[in-house]
């Protein structure tokens, strides 16, 4: 028979104090968590609404971010792109500034010079990296966008760069001097023709216009146009040959009938008969046009050049000799530098980089550094960089401003041509619906937090009452137990003293 007395210690004793340590540590859990669970099936029935809302913030959290990331790189992509734009202005203010006409040791004018240094930043900036990224490559992140300035002007070992291909140009366009065209005539009629029907290069005639009296103007194919002088023109009358420069431009020469001998520029003298007027006018003409084919021509074929280098893929260049070439040939990656190396596929340059920075918004911020604003950049400095002209040449002046007026010209931008603001344009768009999307995601998060804190939340004011309530109980009970577990019979049942 077991006696239990006034200092035993119960099980009931020993249980309640493990319950208060367990419950003070539950408490503490949750005061730390702020959660009442810590496990979902901690939350009964409401687990399962639980996990979904989890779910939910843990997506909304990853779209932002995302966003931030993109974020990073539209900025950086902004930044490259005003600079590349400045460097558009620095050079068509170079171009209109330039002074004396002076070559330096390399045959360049100072304003060349100073493109070849732009050219250099510009392709620098093509090949700028967010992280490990290459952001004007599309969808090929990892390969640089382009190649190096020296590469792409002067050629890589046997690959040919630009200097090369519009030298070869050059001579293809001039041919045998007279820009491949042919000057012809008999008795009192004159004609001019392209040497070939289907080769690209040189002038192409496009029309005549004449006011000469009593004269009739025929054409025939391949193209060829003739004047027949019926009679002698009046002094003063006008007859203008339209041609077509290898880039797209035209010219017209204008000469003018007179009695003066030898005549004026852009003259020809009135003979004594229809036949030897027109043996002067063919004259005329000739000079005329190999004037032009050492003037206008070279500039208008150096920026044909660097359209098919920088705006074909492959690049394109002269076929074969050529000075007697007909056709233009695909390069190759053996023989000619490919300046852009990024990816070039059928998708818009935009739709190369895609991110998702909200449940249902998705924007596009790629970009590809031959996009028709950055290749027309690229290629109209380059050109300007690449050209070099002989203190010799008497003509070298006339032929530089032909250039410099023409890269001008295209630099300023074309009615319905891309221009970078247009990129710039894409990217803010991009920017803005980031934007408005991290604005609604922060409003769901804000949502979808107070609705799991409805579920699994706790009052922390309330949790440090009950634990303050609890330790108080668990401190007095520790004390009674400790008490009693000091008292015996014997001390219990002994007199007190004193």
């Amino acid at each position: 028979m077991s006696i239990t007395g006034p200092g035993s210690i119960t099980a009931a004793n020993i249980q309640a104090v493990t319950n208060m340590t367990k419950q003070l540590d539950t408490l503490s859990a949750e005061l730390g968590s702020g959660k009442t669970a810590q496990t979902y099936s901690d939350l009964g029935s409401q687990a399962g609404l639980a996990l979904s809302l989890n779910q939910q913030l843990a997506a909304i959290t990853a779209y932002g971010n995302t966003a931030t990331t993109v974020g990073t790189t539209l900025t950086v992509a902004q930044s490259v792109l005003s600079q590349l734009d400045g460097s558009r202005t620095s050079v068509i203010q170079a171009v209109g500034q330039q002074g004396t006409f002076a070559l330096n040791g390399n045959g360049q004018t100072t304003t060349q010079a100073a493109a070849a240094s732009q050219l250099g930043e510009i392709l620098s900036l093509l090949n700028t990296q967010v992280g490990n990224n290459y952001i004007f490559s599309g969808s090929a992140t990892t390969t640089p966008s382009v190649a190096s300035s020296n590469d792409i002007l002067n050629g890589n070992g046997a690959q040919a760069g630009l200097v090369q291909v519009i030298n070869e140009r050059a001579q293809a366009d001039l041919g045998t001097g007279t820009g491949r065209l042919v000057v012809g005539g008999a008795g009192s009629s004159v004609s001019l023709a392209d040497d070939s029907a289907t080769s690209p290069f040189g002038f192409k005639v496009a029309s005549i216009t004449s006011n000469l009296t009593g004269a009739t103007v025929t054409s025939s194919a391949p193209p060829s146009l003739a004047v027949n002088l019926g009679a002698n023109p009046n002094a003063g009358d006008t007859i203008a040959f339209g041609l077509t420069l290898p880039d797209g431009s035209s010219q017209t020469i204008t000469l003018q009938a007179t009695t003066a001998s030898p005549p004026g520029a852009n003259q020809f003298t009135i003979g004594a008969n229809a036949n030897a007027t027109a043996g002067n006018l063919q004259t005329a003409l000739t000079s005329a046009i190999t004037s032009l084919a050492q003037t206008a021509l070279p500039a208008a074929s150096a920026v044909a050049a660097a359209n098919d280098f920088f705006n074909s893929n492959p690049p394109l260049r002269v076929s074969g000799p050529p000075a007697t070439s007909t056709s233009l040939v695909a390069g190759t990656s053996a023989n000619t530098v490919f300046w852009y190396s990024g990816e070039s596929g059928a998708t818009p340059a935009r739709q190369t980089a895609l991110a998702q920075v909200g449940p249902s918004t998705t924007i596009a911020y790629g970009m590809r550094a031959n996009e028709q604003a950055i290749t027309s950049l690229v290629a109209n400095v380059a050109v300007l960089a690449a050209t070099t002209y002989s203190a010799s040449n008497p003509n070298a002046q006339t032929s530089y401003q032909a250039l410099a007026q023409k890269v001008a010209a295209n630099l300023d931008g074309q009615p319905g041509t891309q221009a970078i603001s247009d990129i710039a344009a894409d990217l803010v768009n991009a920017q803005t619906t980031a934007s408005d999307a991290a604005s609604l995601n922060t409003q769901t998060q804000t949502t979808l937090t107070d609705m799991m804190q409805s579920i699994d939340g706790v009052n922390q004011n309330q949790i440090g009452e009950q634990i303050l309530t609890l330790q108080n109980s668990l401190s007095a009970s520790l004390s009674v137990t400790a008490r009693l577990a000091q008292l015996s019979l014997v001390n219990y049942l002994a007199p007190s003293t004193g």
